[in-house]
């Protein structure tokens, strides 16, 4: 981390070890506008504001949303920083997240149900089987 007119800056290294990720993810992000560090010559310069990003594409990826997703709420923001726009469709893509991780739940729990079922008859036919050996 350098200190240039007050503003900490970090190269792509930096930024990798910190989120534990790879420099080709980081540049990934980059070619779809998720970031914009500044570069000198053939070296990416992050300000604080791409690390601040960084750091919300890892939560929003980890809370299932989409890089599209994630692209829209920056540009939301970009255009009009904490506008109740933006609150109300962080809201809505949490509501959806939300409805999907409720049905995928429902879903889980009827496999356990129905595994358990067949878990059940297998036990008892072994059973059967090893008591007519």
């Amino acid at each position: 981390m350098t200190n240039q007119e007050n503003e900490s800056t970090y190269t792509i290294g930096e930024l990798a070890r910190e989120f534990d990720i790879t420099p080709r993810s980081i540049r990934f992000y980059e070619e779809q506008s998720l970031l914009s560090p500044k570069r000198t010559g053939q070296n990416r310069i992050y300000c604080n504001k791409d690390r601040v990003r960084l750091k919300l594409i890892m939560r929003g990826k980890r809370l299932g949303f989409s890089l599209a997703e994630i692209k829209n709420l920056f540009e939301l923001y970009d255009s009009n920083p904490n506008s109740s726009v933006q609150l109300k469709t962080m809201l809505q893509l949490t509501e959806q997240k939300r409805a999907v991780l409720r049905q995928q739940l429902h879903d889980i729990q009827m496999l356990m149900t129905e595994l358990d079922d067949v878990e059940t008859r297998c036990r008892e036919e072994l059973a059967d089987l090893l008591r007519g050996e």
